[in-house]
């Protein structure tokens, strides 16, 4: 009866256990509508959420649709307001920044605003 004892703490240790991140998804810099965040250099502001066309999680869609928002970079030259759509770098400054994650999942409920958290990239600056 003692190894059964021993084994079951270990078990249930392993369903606690969570997925890791993938690699390209962590320590992005994430910000909620409203809020500042520095990307590995410029520092921006996201503005508002302009398009969230995204298939729900739970429905087969012909088209995954997409994420758009309006951020403001501040750069020392004053600030810029640009349009992201997920996926697409844009070119900013000597580098190019990106939209890469948008957190919650696309529900058939409405998502909140406040409830929605973008993930940003900037490469370049080299």
């Amino acid at each position: 009866m003692r190894p059964i004892l021993i084994l079951a703490p270990l078990a249930l240790t392993a369903c606690a256990t969570t997925p890791e991140q993938p690699e390209g998804e962590r320590h992005l810099p994430t910000a909620a509508i409203g809020e500042t965040v520095m990307v590995d250099g410029p520092q921006l502001t996201v503005i508002e959420l302009l398009e969230d066309s995204r298939c729900p999680v739970d429905v087969q869609c012909f088209h995954a649709g997409r994420v758009r928002v309006r951020v403001a970079v501040h750069l020392g030259g004053g600030d810029r307001q640009l349009d992201l759509t997920l996926g697409e770098p844009v070119q900013v400054a000597d580098g190019a920044l990106e939209l890469v994650a948008v957190q919650p999942p696309r529900t058939a409920e409405a998502i909140a605003p406040a409830a929605y958290r973008f993930s940003f990239r900037f490469d370049g600056g080299y």
